[in-house]
């Protein structure tokens, strides 16, 4: 991966500032460009990244079985909308059958930051990490979902301070209608115990 070309960043910052009638080299804005540059290299470092990457030393399963579920809960996230360039936050809850292997828990939050890291849609952030799971692991069942908060429905147009959106994908024996349920239940249950 080429990486994200700085200059041409600042160039564009500078011009954008003109643009919008400051004056790019007062104070406060004389290492604006340079700030946006660097920020921009961190918010799309994912753009030609393979999450498969992180998935690729998983290990056999062996006396752990592959039965049950595995669930990592409130994954934090942020990326960029790609209509208007604005930050989502949110959490992502992910789950997992293993087949016949299993990945350390710390690999999936990369695998959901490797994906979050360019310019996205929510819908699709969330089909690109089951996707990515499921084709990783070889899992018998994924099911994702993301839950944020977007700067374009909270800071332009109706304002929805309060609102988040919810997005989900499932694969293979998780897309089953009553296992989904069993999961939300369990994703729910953490916020539940946030609460109490």
């Amino acid at each position: 991966m080429a990486g994200v070309d700085r200059p041409r960043i600042e160039a564009a910052v500078t011009e954008l500032l003109a643009a919008i009638g400051e004056n790019p080299s007062r104070e406060g804005l004389a290492r604006t460009p340079a700030r946006v540059a660097e920020a921009y290299a961190e918010f799309f470092s994912g753009i030609g990244a393979d999450p498969l990457d992180h998935l690729r030393d998983s290990v056999p399963v062996g006396n752990f079985g592959n039965g049950e579920v595995v669930l990592v809960r409130d994954i934090a996230f942020r990326s960029v909308c790609e209509h208007h360039l604005l930050p989502f936050l949110g959490t992502a809850h992910i789950a997992y059958l293993p087949g016949d292997r299993i990945v350390g828990l710390g690999r999936l939050p990369l695998v959901v930051d490797t994906l979050a890291s360019r310019p996205q849609l929510q819908e699709r952030l969330t089909e690109q990490i089951a996707d990515a799971l499921e084709q990783g692991l070889e899992a018998r069942g994924v099911l994702v979902m993301l839950d944020a908060v977007h700067g374009c429905v909270t800071t332009r147009g109706s304002r929805q301070t309060a609102s988040s959106t919810v997005t989900v994908a499932s694969r293979g024996e998780l897309a089953d209608p009553a296992r989904r349920t069993e999961i939300f239940a369990m994703i729910g249950s953490s916020a539940e115990s946030a609460r109490g």
